[in-house]
């Protein structure tokens, strides 16, 4: 089996060296090695059958006896379930750019790495089993903030590791409270692995650390990809025809600066005089209704207070209200006020 070519396998290996982290600018990010996913499962020329198991003391000296040359790691996916050939180049270059880069001093304990690979022995069958598939996320939350997308994202990890077990990565939550917590998010709708930095508090508004809702179990597993379909691109469903929608054209903000003709720009005054014409219109014709209005109601008011005293001596008559025009006319004529129409009549009961 060449580099490049993968065989399907009825059955998982029984044990693997489990990729937890490829490290940037090593020989293996050069490859297509998926964090996770990928099992190292032996090198090429070694047999593989379900019942054998990796031999990691024979590979770490393969690794060793390859440096500076091609070696074809045999490579299990737990996503495609199939086994394919990956080169890689095992190289100590990289690691002592990458120790001076980052000012760590190289000493006797620290063996420079070839691959570039952090790994675990395990069983591939269950190892992608503990997994957190997010169902909800509150709005407002340390969750949205994060970025995870409510049935697309599966929580995988953190930067410490895997987790075994359900409530790990509830207590895990619980220690990281006001504290970043970086953990590995899987997108099934792209097909991508990356790292998101949670902050679990109390203080955000709403109910839970993370203001978010976990499946854990066999209903909540990852689903499988179709084979086809290359990893990190689009999938089809989110493609969009854009044949579909109409050229239309885009919203030019007021403060951009355009050329107008004289005749758009005495159109736009015109209409402009016209709607201010009607509110003026609007608004006297609403005032003088209210005027109305007030004087019929002082009128009725002044009759039904007449008709109440039915025997009295002397009744003031109230002067008529005369509109403004009537008094610019007679300018010797005086108003009569308000409360001396209301409470200037005057009787006597006995």
């Amino acid at each position: 089996m060449g580099a490049g070519q993968s065989t399907s396998q009825a059955h998982p290996p029984k044990r693997g060296l489990h990729v937890l982290r490829v490290t940037p600018s090593s020989p293996a990010s050069q490859t297509n090695i998926e964090p996770f996913f990928d099992f190292v499962v032996g090198f090429e020329g070694n047999s593989l059958s379900s019942e054998k198991s990796v031999d990691v003391a024979q590979l770490e000296k393969i690794v060793e006896g390859h440096e500076g040359r091609t070696l074809n790691l045999l490579v299990w996916n737990a996503k495609s379930q199939r086994t394919r050939v990956v080169a890689i180049t095992p190289s100590k270059v990289w690691s002592q750019s990458h120790f001076d880069a980052n000012h760590i001093p190289l000493s006797a304990s620290t063996q420079p790495s070839l691959l570039g690979l952090s790994m675990r022995i395990c069983e591939p069958e269950i190892a992608t089993d503990n997994v957190w598939h997010v169902l909800d996320v509150m709005e407002g939350s340390p969750a949205e903030s994060a970025g995870l997308v409510p049935m697309g994202d599966w929580i995988l990890g953190w930067s410490g590791g895997v987790l075994s077990a359900e409530n790990d990565f509830y207590d895990l939550v619980e220690a990281h409270v006001d504290k970043p917590l970086r953990v590995y998010v899987y997108s099934h709708d792209f097909d991508t692995l990356r790292e998101v930095v949670l902050i679990p508090n109390r203080h955000w508004g709403g109910e839970g650390l993370l203001g978010c809702v976990f499946g854990f179990g066999l209903l909540h597993r990852i689903p499988s990809q179709a084979e086809e379909r290359a990893p990190g691109t689009i999938p089809a469903e989110l493609y969009e025809d854009k044949e579909e929608y109409e050229q239309q054209e885009l919203f030019v903000p007021a403060d951009i600066q355009t050329e107008h003709s004289p005749r758009q720009l005495a159109e736009w005054r015109r209409q402009e005089q016209e709607q201010w014409n009607r509110e003026v219109l609007a608004r006297s014709i609403h005032e003088h209704a209210e005027e109305t209005h007030s004087k019929h109601s002082l009128d009725d008011h002044d009759d039904h207070h007449h008709h109440h005293h039915g025997h009295h001596t002397h009744t003031m008559q109230p002067q008529r209200i005369q509109s403004p025009r009537a008094t610019a006319a007679t300018p010797n004529q005086t108003r009569t006020p308000l409360s001396h129409l209301v409470n200037g009549s005057s009787s006597s009961s006995s």
